[in-house]
């Protein structure tokens, strides 16, 4: 690797790892999202010039925020702006010390002003992911399953919303925090997802989203522990990504649930997780997350792929369907079904997804027909679902694994 390489490489971690502080930090200074966002990358920019020649910082992250910040304070001073800017995200200082203590973490007060109620639920979870993540637009309008200039023109109405708005930098007071938290888990569910099984890329797991994702969740759950759906949320995120370091083999190809070595999953995570769920569950009657949460646990205890509970996993899916009735949902109850009662059920399960627009891009509705179809022997309509189902994917761990199925199919 040469040097130029090995240094962008470096800030490319950085990238990963550090986006959020120095983001959250930044608009600290700006109250400006777009002009925080603008120094931020100028600082990348930065690094990928300075440490070349002076060498990486032994702590990159701060290294980057004094450089945005400083950028931030030089471009308020020098164009003047600060006093028309400052006003645009207001610290409230009606807000008791106390209560932004009690949580203390710029990135989940950047999680909770993206979040505003002034704000579509959509745009919310986008908003988000594209401030605290450093998600580029296609992988937000990728995890949206919508198109990208769709997903751009959403960013921008909500952060001219957030300016117009004045929304307050800061997470809300308690009394608040109610009409808040459903946003918040959804941001923070969509970010472990993201981070579970990249929508594009190279790697199929994105390790600093899930570990954004998880440190987020336990973050909300300090902050609110009585609440059910915050409690199932940090449950749904243990018991899945529990399974980790058994998802790929050592050359990085995938491998399937059913074929995991589950020595290698993380009993202490499964543990935690477990005791989560049955207090989620606890609350009646149970909430979206719970029952997600149950459903992976239902996978977590069986000691085997065969010894797996399949019709205890569709009948907690038929409660999920009937609470949330997503698409996403409704294939994966399909999937269920085929391994409870046969492929020849799952395929018809699958029959009415096919025309729903939100899937039409969904490569896993393709790769659900493909299995199916390969073992009712129908191999010819099963290599046309595998094609199908390639041409959508942009992960390159999941291209290849459908292209090693598509090869032992033969012609």
């Amino acid at each position: 690797m040469t040097a130029g390489a090995a240094v962008a490489a470096v800030v490319a971690d950085a990238h990963r790892r550090e986006w959020a502080f120095v983001l959250a930090a930044t608009v600290r200074v700006t109250r400006d999202l777009d002009l925080a966002e603008e120094c931020v990358q100028d600082a990348y920019a930065r690094a990928l010039r300075v440490w070349g020649d002076d060498g990486v910082p032994r702590n990159p992250g701060a290294w980057l925020t004094t450089t945005a910040r400083r950028r931030a304070l030089d471009l308020l001073r020098r164009e003047g702006t600060a006093r028309r800017a400052l006003p645009l995200l207001v610290e409230e200082e009606a807000v008791p010390d106390d209560e932004e203590d009690e949580v203390g973490d710029d990135r989940l007060r950047l999680v909770f002003t993206a979040c505003h109620p002034a704000l579509a639920r959509e745009a919310q979870v986008a908003l988000t992911l594209r401030l605290l993540c450093g998600c580029s637009t296609a992988e937000v309008a990728r995890a949206f399953l919508v198109a990208e200039p769709t997903m751009a023109a959403r960013i921008t109405r909500a952060k001219k919303k957030i300016a117009a708005a004045r929304i307050p930098y800061r997470v809300p007071p308690l009394a608040e925090l109610g009409e808040r938290v459903e946003a918040v888990c959804e941001v923070v569910h969509l970010l472990f997802t993201t981070g579970h099984a990249a929508p594009a890329g190279a790697d199929l797991i994105r390790r600093d989203l899930v570990e954004r994702a998880l440190d987020l969740a336990r973050m909300l759950h300090a902050l609110l522990p009585r609440r059910p759906e915050v409690t199932g949320l940090l449950a749904l995120i243990l018991l899945t990504d529990a399974r980790r370091e058994a998802r790929l083999h050592d050359d990085g190809s995938l491998v399937l649930l059913a074929d995991q070595d589950r020595r290698r999953w993380d009993r202490a995570a499964i543990t935690e997780g477990i005791a989560l769920v049955r207090e989620a569950l606890g609350h009646r009657p149970p909430g979206r997350y719970a029952l997600m949460a149950a459903i992976a646990a239902v996978h977590d205890e069986a000691p085997t792929a065969d010894a797996t509970d399949w019709r205890e996993i569709v009948g907690l899916y038929d409660l999920l369907v009937a609470l949330w009735p997503s698409p996403v949902v409704a294939l994966n109850r399909a999937v269920a079904i085929g391994f409870a009662d046969g492929p020849a059920a799952g395929l018809d399960a699958l029959e009415p997804l096919a025309a729903e627009p939100q899937l039409a891009g969904y490569p896993y509705l393709a790769v659900a027909r493909a299995e199916f179809l390969h073992r009712l022997g129908r191999t010819d309509d099963a290599r046309l679902a595998y094609e199908e189902a390639l041409l959508l994917t942009e992960n390159a761990v999941e291209r290849d694994r459908l292209a090693r199925r598509l090869a032992q199919l033969g012609r």
